[in-house]
């Protein structure tokens, strides 16, 4: 069974929270309509609205590098100025599954999405780099509250406690040893389906927000979650213009696919299949959390200046 999602969080802007527990079905297969190809959504060209881009023109914008700032918070574009591209940021960078597990527990918090994102480069970049499970167990409790203090998030305390516990887990139940980050071991012993159960009774503070999120992130490495979308980010998508179910999604991707710019994309078409997926997906999110959607429907359409 699929990830479901926490009680919705508090912030500005609002961290994710399901208002729909039916949808949270990890993959979520519902059947498409029987037309080979997807609907296009409507363009719109009434007085004082954006006008809505073809499916294809948008999702080849949210895909490409000029998207990315609409999806991500003022300090991270800051963050990433000052201290050089080579920052690792959640709404760029590629993670382990390790880190993947990291970052769902951090956002799992009652949190917005700036501090969570702003936590999750603190922990992962110098000075201190938690990047396994054996880092965090050298620096112990000390050292991972010092970097949660850093971030100045909120909930310091849990948040700090919670990681450590993961470090424990990912070596006693999760891994192959302290520097194992790849989880494989989870994915041996849930015969590479999804491991909700075994994920929630080892990690302390992943609860369904943070199932959601893992999942939502992980079917990029993982094929069998493969395709899940969360009611959050489906909402994300349905205000941008694009389809509202994981299903009909994919159906727009392969559709379009000859027609996609998955040149920064790597691994093969499958890889790079699902690793697109979850792009589209993660930008959708963003972009809705951070209140541009206007923007970057504004963007995408041909003729229309930016806002």
């Amino acid at each position: 069974m699929p990830p479901k999602k926490d009680d919705p969080p508090a912030g500005e802007p609002k961290q994710e929270a399901s208002h729909d527990k039916k949808s949270s079905a990890i993959p979520s297969k519902r059947k498409a309509k029987s037309s080979d190809a997807p609907a296009k959504a409507p363009r719109r060209s009434a007085r004082g609205t954006t006008a809505q881009p073809d499916p294809l023109t948008l999702i080849n914008h949210l895909i490409s590098p000029e998207a990315l700032d609409s999806c991500r918070p003022r300090d991270e574009i800051e963050d990433v100025k000052n201290r050089g591209s080579d920052l690792r940021t959640y709404s760029s960078s590629t993670f382990s599954p390790f880190e993947e597990l990291m970052c769902a527990v951090i956002l799992s918090r009652p949190i917005s999405h700036a501090l969570g994102l702003r936590t999750i480069r603190t922990l992962l970049n110098d000075p201190y780099g938690f990047t396994t499970p054996k880092k965090i167990r050298d620096g112990g409790f000390e050292s991972v509250i010092k970097a949660v203090n850093q971030a100045r998030t909120q909930h310091r305390q849990k948040t700090a406690e919670e990681l450590v516990i993961l470090a424990d887990a990912a070596v006693d139940h999760l891994g192959d040893g302290d520097e194992d980050v790849t989880l494989e071991r989870v994915q041996r012993e849930c015969d590479h389906d999804w491991p909700k159960e075994m994920l929630r009774k080892h990690i302390k503070g992943l609860g369904k927000t943070g199932l959601d999120i893992f999942g939502r992130r992980i079917q990029a490495q993982w094929p069998a979650l493969y395709p899940f979308a969360d009611q959050r980010t489906l909402s994300g998508l349905q205000k941008l213009g694009l389809p509202g179910t994981a299903e009909e999604l994919k159906k727009l991707l392969d559709h379009h696919w000859a027609e996609l710019d998955t040149q920064g994309f790597e691994g093969n078409e499958d890889e790079k299949k699902r690793r697109v997926f979850v792009q589209v997906l993660e930008r959708a999110i963003g972009v809705d959390l951070e209140g541009n959607a206007d923007g970057v429907r504004a963007q995408a359409t041909p003729g229309t200046e930016n806002d």
